[in-house]
């Protein structure tokens, strides 16, 4: 292979780096909101009550120079309470609440950082080969 050929197919993988990137990432989050779903659907994860917590968990996909990142989360504000519980606390009422945590974000990490990065090695092999 020439300089010249190399840079050509260099110059070609570099337009396809992002997109796909992209994919791969909004793929990777997929599966973390599913686990996370699955996990906030019973013990010892939080129970379904109304179902609208789960349904609220999200994913955005944003595109960056060569690549992308993705939130995944949700707008609910018992999120916070539900993953990490909370122990001998009074509001401002006078309301004493203790709640131990419900994990359901936690663990699905180690998932979605094994899909991120399959995801990239599989997009490295496609814009590559």
């Amino acid at each position: 292979m020439t300089p010249d050929e190399l840079a050509d197919r260099l110059d070609q993988a570099a337009d396809r780096l992002g997109p796909t990137i992209e994919r791969r990432v909004q793929h990777a989050a997929e599966i973390g909101r599913g686990l996370i779903r699955s996990n906030a659907s019973g013990r010892p994860g939080p129970n379904i009550i109304t179902g609208q917590y789960w349904a609220s968990w999200q994913t955005r996909t944003r595109t960056i120079p060569y690549g992308a990142q993705c939130t995944i989360g949700t707008d609910r504000p018992q999120g916070r309470r539900l993953e990490f519980g909370f122990f001998d606390m009074t509001d401002s009422l006078g309301r004493h609440y203790y709640q131990p945590p419900f994990p359901h974000v936690g663990p699905a990490l180690p998932a979605i950082e094994a899909a991120l990065f399959q995801g990239m090695r599989d997009a490295a092999t496609e814009v590559f080969s």
